[in-house]
């Protein structure tokens, strides 16, 4: 049996509750620029709530600098998204011309093989004109 179950991707107010839940933080000046970079972003919520568990115990202020982290995976998950949907859309040029290419072949071949066509059928009359049969070779 197969079951489907939707996962999306973290919002700003999953983001709130994680950061609640990991760092004890209901707002921070941070928070601004996580809304937009969410918003702009496709992260799980896993992802986020890696990026909001703390590193090491040595920093004065954990939570600034787990949402720093944040910041950073955001900003390199939205890089990476613009270099692979560029790469996408350039592939997807490169094999439309591929195909017109192929196209425009087959209807250089097939015009090349009706010309081919007219000539034997032209040669085939010549033949019947002349009452000179010829054959394969081209020994009479």
């Amino acid at each position: 049996m197969d079951k489907h179950i939707e996962l999306s991707y973290c919002c700003f107010e999953a983001f709130k509750v994680l950061a609640k839940n990991y760092l004890d933080l209901d707002s921070h000046h941070l928070f601004a620029s996580i809304r937009r970079l969410l918003e702009e972003t496709n992260m799980t919520p896993a992802d986020v709530a890696e990026n909001l568990m703390p590193k090491s115990i040595s920093t004065d202020d954990p939570g600034t600098a787990c949402l720093e982290n944040l910041i950073q995976a955001l900003e390199t998950a939205k890089e990476e998204a613009r270099v692979k949907a560029e790469k996408e859309a350039k592939e997807k040029e490169e094999e439309e011309e591929r195909l017109k290419g192929e196209k425009e072949g087959k209807e250089k071949e097939a015009t090349a093989g009706e010309v081919k066509e007219k000539e034997m059928s032209g040669e085939k009359r010549k033949e019947r004109e002349s009452g000179v049969a010829v054959k394969e070779n081209g020994v009479v």
